[in-house]
């Protein structure tokens, strides 16, 4: 009777993970939407999914312009579509994405897979066209030439598109501060391994030849520097137009440095890193 009983314990238990286990795997089982370059996987709320694709094309088709990469034919079409995960909630975007708690969305540049979670709140307006836009970047530019850490940031940045006039107020008002990192700073520094939390950092300062330092804390470090990468980035497209800026990018792709890619890009308007930040600056005081 005893061993009948455990038999029978046996039995329910078993039924009981095998209902669980299929749970799990209906929870997962990836519905797709699918555009001329995305493909949107996903497992429930399937408007979301659909605003998430309209969206998505949308924003590939303004970057692609702005960049001057929607030339390429065959450009993420296909088999070579991107796909775009959107978890059911942000705990298992999480667990699957591997990314602090903060973290609202994310970009892998080996698989082309962007990821999120269903109810983001900034994901459509910014997280989206921001990973769009380091996707196109990369893949353009490669990860072999000399390409800095600020470009890359700043492209993505500036795609943002939702907050551009806010960066270019913000920016005019801490030129007015004197609160600019030096561009030979933003060249130097590896914002990725800046924690917010730190305390202080001592960090120089170069606006009209004049040259100062800043003592900022990490949070503060961190934010000064994606806002003067975006900055940057929006002044070369503005004022000097996407096809210098498409050669400038195709030039340090092919190897040249910062200052070479500037000669042969810019010409006699930017020969060097000293006079970007000149012209930078003078773009900061006319806005």
């Amino acid at each position: 009777m005893r061993e009948k009983l455990k038999i029978i314990d046996f039995s329910i238990l078993l039924s009981v993970i095998i209902l669980q286990c299929v749970a799990i795997a209906n929870a997962q089982q990836w519905k797709e939407l699918k555009g001329n370059h995305f493909i949107i996987c996903f497992t429930q709320g399937k408007s979301f999914a659909s605003e998430v694709l309209r969206k998505a094309e949308k924003d590939y088709e303004r970057i692609a312009s702005d960049l001057g990469y929607a030339r390429y034919s065959n450009f993420w079409t296909w088999s070579n579509r991107v796909k775009i995960y959107i978890y059911p909630d942000h705990t298992s975007y999480l667990k699957a994405a591997n990314q602090p708690e903060w973290s609202e969305g994310m970009a892998d540049y080996l698989t082309k897979e962007i990821l999120s979670y269903f109810g983001s709140r900034d994901f459509l307006s910014s997280i989206l066209p921001h990973e769009i836009a380091h996707l196109i970047f990369r893949d353009f530019v490669g990860f072999k030439g000399e390409v800095p850490l600020w470009l890359d940031e700043g492209v993505a940045q500036w795609e943002e598109q939702i907050n551009r006039d806010w960066i270019k107020k913000v920016m005019s008002q801490n030129l007015k501060k004197k609160a600019l990192l030096s561009l030979k700073d933003m060249m130097d520094l590896d914002v990725r391994l800046v924690k917010q939390s730190d305390k202080l950092h001592l960090r120089t300062t170069s606006i009209d030849g004049k040259h100062g330092f800043l003592i900022l804390d990490g949070e503060n470090l961190v934010n000064l520097y994606y806002l003067q990468a975006a900055s940057l980035v929006g002044f070369l497209i503005e004022r000097y137009g996407t096809d210098k800026f498409t050669n400038f990018c195709r030039e340090l792709r092919d190897g040249k440095s910062l200052d070479g890619a500037l000669r042969s890009a810019y010409t006699v308007r930017l020969s060097n890193i000293e006079e970007l930040e000149d012209k930078w600056v003078q773009y900061l005081r006319e806005e």
